[in-house]
């Protein structure tokens, strides 16, 4: 009857052990010179030779020559051992024998000598199993047993063990066995059986074994069977259901292409396969190609993807369609290449705050951007504050009497501050026609009629001058949204900007040089109620002068010694972060 090959090429003395130098060499030369302990620990990855390493000390310990790294073999003890049959040596799996009453009956066994050897050796396999009495039961005996009993514990997870047990054994850590030692343990059996076999076939294998030996050649016992005493890697990848290698070189290489009608093909072509695995196989497959040093993908690339594919197998977790996060994973790997550099990124961002962009004040806010130093200036009127002398913070008031312009002047003192240079006509214009387009991208209908309806004049000293011949049906579409629009208006022209609305008749368009009012003639004219514009609706319902307004927000009083807690200037403080804030009256 033919054994398996994990049981025929068992490792029966310390020099066949496999990829466990500092344990074997340990236990060599404790026995060599007699310095041998009570109780040992083995623990490590299954397959790792925990099992046979204490198998082969305990023939050591038994064998009739003497305590010795190379038992004879010879002798009854060391017979009766290789056989399996020796009565002083007692295995126990303490998976299936994890109760008090198991380990009562070790107990009792220790309190006899040896039928034929000089000691009587416990083997306890998967002794993380046991439950807490049987451990409590345990350690008297454990910690000083008969000089004649040693105990030889295995286990695939030390971490459950209690602290008690650790202290009371010697503790030798098995280490997973490297690729390149289970490929030439797979090449010497498969020689010595006189099977051919591809070396790529052999890589798959050892790959899929994961550091497990035992695991490893069980694989090659089944491939040996699958394909007919040849071992080819198409045989190997067909009978584990894994990815073809060559399909994954292409994937990659259609990914750093941008191919994205071939990655759609490979989605549909591999849909017999289980995402999972193709997910594990192809960071593998990244993974060797880092190790070897790939130009073609830099490591800040293969980072990029590693993420993505960390988060598609989280998606998976969830039970989410296969297919569908496949392409989608792909999909992010192909998008994450476009990498901007650094020093390209600090020259556009330059180019934009020195104004040779046209750039937004929002964009002040990004991470990517320092802070720069600014003055900005919040009306107060719009909020609805009046400055008082009582305000707690710093409080500067002109001494006339008339109607005057109150605002908060917010300044980061690190630079002096410096004033842009006005725009000329035409790129005014092309700053308004931005305006209209991002009314558009927010609201279709709502571009359509302020394109319509609302025609530019002029920007100069910070206002913002147009023409409107909106009626009715127009007003009710622009009233209700002229907050969005003003919020537009400060992010293109500066947060400063005020607004004056030139009403006229759809007939006949007034001139430019008909509407130059002064400052003060404007003022009156954001003010005034029956001015008939849409614009001054708007503000005077949503503004202090009309206490009737009810329940909108801006219309009711606020206590000047709060003007700091009002929700718009927090903002400002928190976008700018100023070291000094001054209040102040602009007369």
């Amino acid at each position: 009857m033919s054994l398996a090959l994990a049981r025929k090429y068992r490792p029966s003395t310390f020099d066949d052990l496999i990829g466990q130098e500092s344990v074997s060499q340990t236990l060599v030369q404790a026995l060599e010179s007699s310095r041998l302990s009570h109780a040992y620990l083995f623990s490590g990855l299954r397959g790792s030779g925990k099992t046979s390493t204490a198998r082969i000390f305990a023939r050591a310990l038994l064998c009739e020559q003497g305590e010795s790294a190379h038992p004879c073999g010879k002798c009854p003890s060391c017979i009766a051992a290789n056989e399996g049959r020796h009565i002083d040596i007692i295995e126990m799996d303490a998976a299936s024998n994890r109760g008090i009453d198991d380990i009562k009956e070790i107990i009792e066994h220790t309190k006899y000598k040896p039928g034929m050897a000089r000691y009587k050796i416990f083997i306890i396999d998967e002794v993380h199993m046991l439950t807490p009495q049987a451990f409590n039961a345990l350690l008297k005996t454990l910690e000083e047993p008969p000089a004649f009993v040693k105990f030889i514990l295995a286990t695939t997870d030390p971490l459950k063990l209690p602290a008690t047990i650790l202290s009371r054994s010697q503790h030798f850590r098995f280490k997973k066995i490297s690729h390149k030692l289970v490929l030439q343990h797979l090449e010497h059996i498969l020689n010595k059986e006189g099977i051919e076999y591809e070396h790529s076939a052999l890589e798959v294998i050892a790959r899929s074994g994961a550091g497990s030996l035992r695991d490893s050649l069980t694989l090659l016992d089944q491939a040996i069977v699958y394909s007919k005493n040849f071992v080819d890697s198409v045989t190997v990848t067909r009978m584990l259901g894994i990815i073809e290698v060559s399909l994954l070189e292409n994937l990659v290489k259609n990914i750093l292409a941008r191919n994205e009608s071939e990655i759609l093909a490979f989605v549909k072509d591999s849909a017999e396969y289980e995402t999972e695995m193709i997910i594990n196989e192809l960071i593998l497959h990244l993974k060797e190609r880092l190790l070897s040093q790939d130009p073609l993908i830099q490591p800040m690339i293969l980072d990029r993807f590693f993420r993505i594919l960390s988060d598609a197998k989280s998606l998976l977790a969830l039970n989410a369609d296969g297919e569908f996060i496949l392409l989608l994973t792909l999909l992010k790997m192909v998008e994450a290449l476009q990498i901007k550099e650094i020093d390209s990124m600090i020259k556009t961002l330059e180019k934009e705050l020195n104004g040779s962009l046209l750039a937004s004040p929002t964009m002040i806010s990004s991470p990517n951007i320092s802070k720069t130093n600014q003055t900005i200036v919040l009306s107060m009127e719009e909020i609805g504050i009046e400055a008082t002398p009582q305000h707690k913070h710093e409080v500067k008031s002109s001494t006339q009497n008339e109607t005057q312009t109150k605002h908060i002047e917010i300044t980061n003192q690190n630079e002096p501050n410096s004033q842009p240079d006005p725009l000329d006509h035409r790129k005014q214009k092309q700053t308004f026609d931005l305006l209209i387009k991002k009314i558009y991208d927010r609201d279709y209908e709502l571009g359509e009629c302020f394109e319509k309806n609302i025609h530019f004049v002029k920007f100069e000293n910070s206002t913002l001058t147009w023409e409107t011949e909106a009626q009715e049906e127009d007003k009710k579409i622009l009233t209700p949204h002229f907050g969005m629009i003003r919020m537009f208006i400060r992010d293109l022209f500066g947060i400063e900007t005020k607004i004056v609305p030139i009403a006229i008749n759809p007939s006949q368009k007034t001139t430019e040089n008909a509407i130059e009012t002064t400052g003060k003639e404007q003022e009156e004219k954001e003010c005034a109620p029956e001015s008939g514009s849409m614009i001054e609706e708007y503000e005077m319902r949503s503004s202090c002068i009309m206490p009737e307004s009810g329940d909108e927000e801006a219309a009711k009083e606020k206590e000047p010694s709060n003007i700091l807690e009002e929700p718009m200037i927090v903002g400002v403080l928190n976008l700018f972060d100023p070291q000094k804030v001054r209040v102040k009256k602009k007369s």
